[in-house]
């Protein structure tokens, strides 16, 4: 059951990268070009929508699926790009702490503590609110702190793998301490940081989401699912759609990432396995 819900989920992600991919070709109308003869322009299941304009238009009349489409470019690019150089930095200062140990370890432990103590939307909205938007700053933002989840967990796990047998061996054949770090142990702990990277990706999917929400992260006309919700607010009432489709949108995704990321934990982690043996 577990292996088909992550299945729907990769097909859904699948989709919305294919979308993002290819939003130039799929996209029915241009994300920025506005009509105000057409504003407020209700699906096409309702009454007064039309087929030209498949999930209603905006306050400006701009073509809402467009934007859609084109504002899964800037979900995924955020959580893909944030997700990898956080995983990078992380895993690479993780397994030295944990295989060094001493001062160094002390050291990053301490202020990857400090970091951990801030809750992280408040953190990242009180940097974004001295850099200033947009989307560089926002990268710059999320990595400062994101890379404190990899570098836990692969601290961890090098803990533990360095006191093994293999690892032993490999010292006492005389190889580098580089050579076991990234030959001999990351490859039996990528699984854990892979399963965890998938997660994490719709977590900085929906933390860029509520910062463009709030009007510090990627600034209108650019097409983002946060400030999208944001501008329909005040039509909640007489056009929902405005609010409600883009938030659909973000609810599918991260959920679908979700399921995809329970799935590969189900699938890469053996110890998961034997607990349910």
């Amino acid at each position: 059951m577990k292996c088909r819900t992550a299945f729907i989920g990769a097909i859904i992600v699948l989709s919305f990268i294919l979308a993002a991919i290819f939003s130039p070709f799929i996209a029915p109308c241009d994300p920025l070009k506005s009509n105000i003869v057409n504003r407020l322009k209700p699906p096409f299941w309702i009454e007064g929508g039309s087929t030209t304009y498949l999930l209603g238009t905006d306050e400006i009349g701009r073509d809402i699926f467009s934007r859609i489409i084109y504002g899964a470019r800037i979900s995924l690019l955020v959580g893909i790009i944030t997700i990898t150089i956080s995983g990078i930095m992380g895993t690479v200062l993780g397994s030295l702490a944990g295989y060094y140990r001493g001062r160094f370890d002390a050291v990053l432990s301490r202020f990857a503590d400090l970091l951990l103590s801030f809750p992280y939307l408040i953190f990242a909205i009180f940097l974004m609110a001295i850099i200033g938007p947009g989307f560089f700053n926002l990268i710059v933002v999320l990595c400062f702190k994101s890379w404190v989840t990899f570098f836990r967990l692969s601290r961890g796990e090098m803990i533990s793998e360095k006191t093994k047998e293999y690892v032993e061996a490999a010292q006492a054949l005389g190889e580098s301490d580089a050579k076991i770090i990234f030959k001999e142990v990351l490859p039996n702990i990528i699984h854990s940081l892979l399963v965890l990277a998938t997660l994490q990706v719709g977590f900085f999917i929906i933390l860029e989401a509520s910062l463009s929400f709030l009007g510090l992260g990627i600034q209108p006309p650019t097409p983002a699912w946060g400030s999208m919700i944001n501008s329909g607010r005040a039509y909640m009432l007489s056009a929902w759609w405005v609010s409600t489709i883009p938030g659909i949108a973000l609810l599918i995704l991260v959920l679908s990432i979700n399921l995809l990321g329970e799935g590969l934990r189900d699938i890469l982690d053996p110890r998961l396995k034997l607990e349910q043996e």
